[in-house]
């Protein structure tokens, strides 16, 4: 009987969030979507994207994400990912600091383009393709169920972590690692 209570607090006892994701609030856009900075530590590396969070109000997604067309990845202000470690997204190595976030929709995959932050607040649209870093293919596929508002996250892996951004349908996912 004390085997199976033991048993019993082993497999219910809380364990740490492998994904743990810390989500901040942020002031509403210029443009009236929800912002949010979504923080990560992963293998000693702090990883940050900040960034509107539309809704599609029942608006049909190729209309909010434009095949063939440079999409901001969100709303208002340019998403801004910041690293305090070099990742390393496929060919775009980028070191520490704060990069633009943008993608180009495809039917079948996404772009995703880095960017050079020109200055805090630089706003989303037009896209700037002399500030261009570089680009990656992201996988597309379908989300289990829609997402309202678009949603960033990121899955730890042995060697750094793949980001995902969800809206709609629609799911997008790229790996990358983390220098050591």
């Amino acid at each position: 009987m004390r085997h199976m209570a033991l048993l019993a607090a082993l497999l219910f006892a809380p364990l740490p969030c492998m994904n743990a994701q810390v989500v901040t609030q942020l002031p509403t856009g210029h443009g009236g979507s929800a912002h949010v900075r979504a923080s990560w530590e992963i293998g000693g590396a702090h990883i940050s994207i900040e960034y509107g969070r539309p809704s599609l109000k029942r608006r049909p997604e190729a209309k909010m994400m434009p095949i063939g067309a440079p999409w901001r990845t969100g709303a208002d202000a340019a998403t801004v990912l910041t690293t305090d470690r070099t990742l390393t997204f496929g060919e775009v190595v980028l070191p520490p600091g704060s990069y633009t976030i943008n993608t180009q929709p495809a039917e079948t995959r996404f772009e995703m383009m880095f960017g050079t932050l020109e200055k805090p607040g630089q706003w989303g649209i037009p896209y700037r393709p002399d500030l261009e870093l570089g680009r990656i293919v992201m996988i597309r596929s379908h989300t289990a169920l829609p997402v309202e508002q678009v949603t960033f996250s990121i899955d730890r892996s042995a060697a750094g972590g793949t980001l995902r951004l969800e809206w709609g349908t629609v799911r997008v996912s790229a790996p990358f690692t983390i220098a050591k």
